[in-house]
């Protein structure tokens, strides 16, 4: 998987749950179906959501991002359906080109080292990053909705 495709894959299921919760949104609020599509959908795009922004930060890393248009990336999260077009737009700029880094040199710092142990280390970093998503996520979900409830 390139730092590409996998940015792409982030893109679009960030996409698909901001659709998940906002039909979750249209039948608690515009039918009167109860409040449980919102808890699955909003659910499922809290969990996607925090896996863009560890997955656009590993791709921004490896591409030498700006930090500018890290927040961006990171930013396009939260406007529903902006993952995608974010994602075309660093495309044509060709800031997705290329494979993973696996080795330093002259700039490397902190962050490019993490980046090198998680690509040496796929398997380890899936996990890594699914668990530190998954404690992030149970933390949240302990604190309460966003929003007070009515």
């Amino acid at each position: 998987m390139t730092p590409r495709s996998l940015f792409r894959a982030a893109a679009v299921a960030e996409l698909v749950t901001w659709t998940m919760l906002i039909a979750g949104m249209v039948l608690k609020y515009g039918l009167d179906a109860g409040d449980w599509g919102v808890r699955v959908g909003g659910g499922v795009h809290g969990f996607v959501f925090l896996a863009y922004l560890v997955v656009t930060t590993v791709v921004a890393v490896n591409q030498r991002w700006t930090l500018g248009a890290l927040v961006l990336g990171w930013a396009s999260a939260v406007v529903p359906y902006a993952t995608v077009p974010f994602e075309v737009a660093v495309a044509r700029r060709a800031m997705l080109e290329g494979p993973w880094r696996r080795s330093p040199d002259a700039r490397s710092g902190f962050w490019d080292r993490l980046l090198f142990f998680v690509v040496r280390r796929p398997a380890v970093a899936v996990v890594i990053g699914v668990v530190a998503v998954v404690l992030v996520f149970v933390v949240l979900l302990a604190a309460g909705p966003p929003v007070p409830r009515s």
